[in-house]
């Protein structure tokens, strides 16, 4: 699962007028992705972690190649990870005078930052490592994308597993947010969030 971010706070989860959005994007080839379907559990997920108003997040499925890069770069580690998350922590947008500061021209309206869409993050999955490791992991590919798609969530509202306390509430979070939204019952039986580790 993706690596731990030490020291990520919690951000704002409340945006101005208007509703959470998540925009999708598939830029795989490698698994046929029902976007509409994440987007729906995405939004789930969100506000039942009490996401609120006009708030925006991006999920993103890429392919291998693209995702070791992302891992590399921001992670230090070479190779496709399964799902890294992109917190922006909800940063308040600020007016700086630029180099026409100086001249004269009609004062601009004051910047209310409520009319602007409080930015959650973004999540990006790596379907061909998901069916890779589906079986020692969640169970199916389906447990796998849903699994995977909601702990980068609660990465993006600055959720961590960097302690085996953090890690077991999370791990509870994950579950209880897959059983309501994605299930729609009970955990099955195969399903894990430690991948097993296979015997060579």
């Amino acid at each position: 699962m993706a690596e731990s971010r030490p020291g990520v706070s919690k951000p704002r989860r409340v945006g101005g007028d208007g509703e959470p959005e998540v925009f999708m994007a598939d830029e795989q080839q490698d698994l046929e992705i029902d976007l509409a379907r994440w987007q729906k559990l995405a939004l789930d997920v969100l506000r039942a972690e009490g996401v609120k108003g006009l708030t925006e997040m991006t999920v993103m499925f890429i392919d291998a190649s693209t995702m070791t890069e992302l891992n590399a770069q921001y992670m230090g580690k070479s190779y496709a990870t399964d799902v890294l998350s992109f917190p922006l922590d909800a940063v308040e947008a600020t007016r700086s005078p630029g180099p026409g500061a100086m001249s004269k021209s009609p004062e601009p309206s004051p910047l209310d930052v409520s009319d602007l869409p409080l930015l959650l993050g973004d999540v990006v999955i790596c379907p061909s490592v998901a069916v890779e490791q589906a079986p020692r992991h969640a169970g199916t590919v389906d447990d796998e994308l849903a699994l995977l798609l909601v702990h980068g969530i609660l990465h993006v509202l600055g959720n961590d597993h960097d302690n085996p306390e953090a890690e077991a509430a999370m791990h509870a979070r994950e579950r209880k947010h897959l059983e309501a939204f994605h299930w729609g019952h009970a955990a099955p039986e195969q399903f894990r969030h430690i991948q097993e580790i296979e015997q060579k």
